[in-house]
């Protein structure tokens, strides 16, 4: 009896896996096709990642659903526990990285003279960093694996440095060019979805990290205290 136990709970947990994985398949597709759509001015493109982020909300609704099975009908402990609980968190995130990546292909349509704007050369990288950030994230979440999660965690520096970059070119670009204002600050809105999608995969990090290890990585607890302290 406890055989078919271990055995039904391994089932899940790989079930369990496997909708995360294919969250963070969509998820990346969705920033990369938005960002794409971006830069090419591609309408319909952007339109297309705006219809399938539905997929991803009904994936985090059965995340949901078979986490809250397993903890009820499983009673898991310790480790099968963290990893539970961080499962149910992470698809959260990863939900929420898919909003970002669709209010990136929303704004498509609203962008006006694009060769004008510097920033838009800047933004594939800056997309591609915060792009391999969310698909390290959920290579370290498969394999458990604590020490790429805290590279994950590194790497937002880079994405930080990159929106700080973009936000002065852009203010002074619009100090320079009243007609642009317009424009320009939904290239701010952009930068801003893809700096906080560098957030989202540094939250799903540090919840790694936890699953993994049963702490969290120092600069989480530091920034938890710091928030802790402020409120």
């Amino acid at each position: 009896m406890r055989e078919h136990t271990v055995k039904a709970f391994d089932e899940d947990i790989t079930r369990l896996r496997g909708l995360i994985a294919e969250m963070g398949g969509l998820a990346e597709v969705a920033l990369q096709e938005a960002l794409e759509a971006l830069i090419r001015g591609d309408e319909a493109l952007g339109d297309r990642v705006v219809a399938r982020d539905r997929r991803l909300d009904q994936l985090e609704v059965e995340v949901d659903r078979l986490a809250v099975q397993i903890i009820a009908l499983r009673a898991p402990m310790a480790d099968d526990l963290r990893e539970v609980i961080a499962a149910l968190k992470i698809g959260g995130v990863v939900e929420r990285i898919g909003d970002y990546a669709k209010n990136i292909a929303k704004r498509v349509g609203r962008i006006e003279n694009r060769s004008r704007f510097e920033p838009l050369t800047l933004l594939p990288t800056m997309g591609e960093i915060a792009g391999e950030m969310v698909h390290d994230v959920l290579t370290a979440y498969a394999a458990r694996d604590a020490q790429l999660a805290l590279e994950v965690i590194r790497s937002d520096e880079k994405v930080d440095a990159f929106y700080d970059s973009i936000f002065r070119n852009l203010v002074s670009h619009m100090v320079e060019n009243p007609a642009t204002i317009s424009s320009a600050a939904q290239l701010l809105f952009v930068a801003r979805n893809i700096e906080r999608i560098g957030d989202h995969a540094t939250n799903v990090a540090e919840m790694v990290h936890f699953a993994a290890t049963g702490s969290y990585p120092p600069e989480a607890e530091d920034g938890q205290r710091q928030r802790a302290t402020t409120s």
